[in-house]
């Protein structure tokens, strides 16, 4: 779910739970875990779409002028 906060954020470790409980067959299936998830919390964004593809696309453009900055680190690609 998009933008959505589960109530219990230890989700691996649920996650690992919920499978040990329908290997065992505490659960039949994944359909009688999916109840178990509950929203804590809804994020809607402030921002346009087009302002953050905008702030997206600058973000990207610096990510790719700042490689190869350092030369001559090994293993780094230059």
């Amino acid at each position: 779910m998009d933008g959505a906060r589960p109530a219990l954020t230890e989700t691996t470790a649920l996650g690992s739970a919920y499978l040990a409980g329908i290997a065992v067959g505490y659960w039949k299936s994944a359909d009688d875990v999916s109840g178990q998830w509950k929203v804590d919390r809804r994020f809607e964004p402030a921002m346009s779409r087009t302002a953050a593809a905008a702030l997206r696309e600058r973000w990207t453009e610096a990510l790719g002028r700042s490689k190869g900055w350092e030369k001559g680190i090994k293993g780094i690609k230059n």
